[in-house]
């Protein structure tokens, strides 16, 4: 036996002895759910944008944190107009009949990403809980994403032409900058970025400043006033944060990716401000890719000068802050195969050698999860780098080692990381042809 075979053995020994078997429920261990319910941002990250079984424990143990551990909002990786839709719709204060319609508002690449079949369940679970509940003490849904510039330009000037017209001309002014471009974000951010075209900097940050003075001098209003407020500030805001973000996405990764956790942040503080202006700091749960949530500190991104959602959440609110990662082994996935592509259903390779979710599938659990922040020991055990895999709406698995892979620390990254070995696709709500035909039986060569 080989020096490294043997040290691989103890390592399973050793992991053996900390890991927790999960019920087919997570929200059924009384330990996870006691971890996350004695935190006021509750993080729960995925392994890839399109995994049923991650939307699944996200939204069983969202529930049970709603239900039982006063948790008042559900931040997720979305487009701010899109989840305010769905957020009026469970406070029952839209016209939309159900969930489904309610999510239909996500119309952008990659639609299955929220309009799927267990987050309109969850959606509708939302709404049910909220029925019988008076309107302070209601969990709301949030977006915390910036693509939505066009959209969130729209949704400013149509609560200004409702409250104030004079407002709404002055905000069309200072908004025509963006004309030329034909709604096209990235065509702005290329022509801005290059000097083809005066950039909109100076005109956007105006306009927040008018709806932040708007926001100071309204504050004595009705607390639907409030909302309807707080809702077009953020997008005022959003509109401020996607300009610059588009203008440096064509100067390189590390500051646009900066830029856009950065705008994440700032959206959970805006929102633990209005929230919390009645009732105390409120308790939020977070729902984004583990690329976000985890600690960049801990990753190759840190190296490389990248921070992300859940760095910025430790500095923000330290140990208030608990960071739970996924993974799984193998199985299925919806992802594209390139961007605005249509969904696929894809089989997940098994995990490269040496990495976590080969390391997690050898100790052949079939579901457990590993309290990393609580153990010292088995923080000790995992101290090294290791690869992890990270799969978003895009999955190439002929590139999969260089397109998908990264090295971590994961003690530094997680507090807490939940392993389901074998998962499946999550399934899209909009009908997706390729989808339901299915991956053809070979689509790599076996050798790779």
């Amino acid at each position: 036996m080989s020096p490294s075979s043997v040290r691989d053995d103890t390592l399973l020994q050793g992991l053996r002895a900390h890991l927790r078997p999960l019920p087919p429920c997570a929200a059924d261990d009384p330990a996870l759910v006691q971890r996350l319910g004695r935190a006021r941002l509750a993080l729960l990250g995925e392994a890839s944008h399109g995994t049923h079984e991650f939307y699944a424990e996200r939204a069983a143990l969202s529930r049970k944190l709603v239900a039982e551990c006063g948790f008042q909002a559900i931040v997720v990786e979305a487009d701010w107009p899109d989840a305010w839709r769905v957020n009026r719709y469970i406070r029952g204060v839209s016209d939309d009949p159900d969930a489904g319609s309610a999510l239909a508002g996500f119309e952008r690449f990659p639609t299955w990403m929220w309009r799927n079949t267990v987050v309109r369940d969850f959606v509708e679970w939302l709404r049910e809980h909220n029925r019988a509940l008076p309107p302070s003490r209601q969990v709301g849904f949030y977006g915390m994403d910036l693509y939505s510039l066009f959209k969130s330009i729209a949704a400013v000037l149509a609560y200004l032409d409702r409250v104030d017209p004079e407002a709404a001309q002055r905000a069309r002014s200072l908004y025509a900058c963006f004309d030329h471009c034909g709604q096209d974000s990235q065509s702005y951010g290329y022509t801005a970025s290059f000097g083809m075209k005066p950039s909109c900097e100076d005109e956007v940050i105006q306009q927040l400043r008018e709806m932040n003075q708007r926001a100071a001098d309204l504050l004595a209003g009705s607390r639907e006033d409030r909302a309807d407020l707080f809702f077009a500030q953020q997008n005022a805001r959003l509109v401020r944060n996607a300009e610059e973000y588009y203008r440096t996405m064509f100067h390189g990764r590390v500051s646009s990716w900066n830029l856009r956790d950065s705008h994440m942040v700032e959206t959970l503080q805006a929102l633990e401000k209005h929230l919390g202006a009645a009732n105390g700091p409120p308790k939020m749960i977070v729902w984004a890719h583990n690329s976000h949530l985890g600690d960049a500190s801990a990753t190759e991104m840190g190296d490389i000068g990248e921070w992300n959602v859940g760095q910025l959440a430790r500095d923000r609110w330290g140990s208030e802050a608990v960071l739970v990662g996924f993974s799984t082994h193998r199985g299925t996935v919806t992802a594209a195969s390139e961007w605005d592509g249509v969904a696929q259903r894809k089989r997940v390779r098994p995990g490269l050698e040496g990495s976590y979710e080969d390391l997690f599938h050898r100790l052949g659990e079939d579901r457990f999860w590993l309290p990393l922040a609580d153990e010292p020991a088995l923080a000790g055990l995992l101290a090294g780098r290791r690869l992890q895999r990270a799969i978003g709406v895009i999955y190439q698995p002929r590139t999969e080692r260089m397109s998908h892979y990264f090295h971590t620390r994961l003690p530094a990254q997680f507090d807490a990381m939940i392993h389901i070995d074998e998962t499946r696709a999550v399934e899209p709500l909009v009908p997706e042809p390729a989808w339901h035909a299915g991956e053809p039986a070979e689509t790599y060569p076996t050798g790779l």
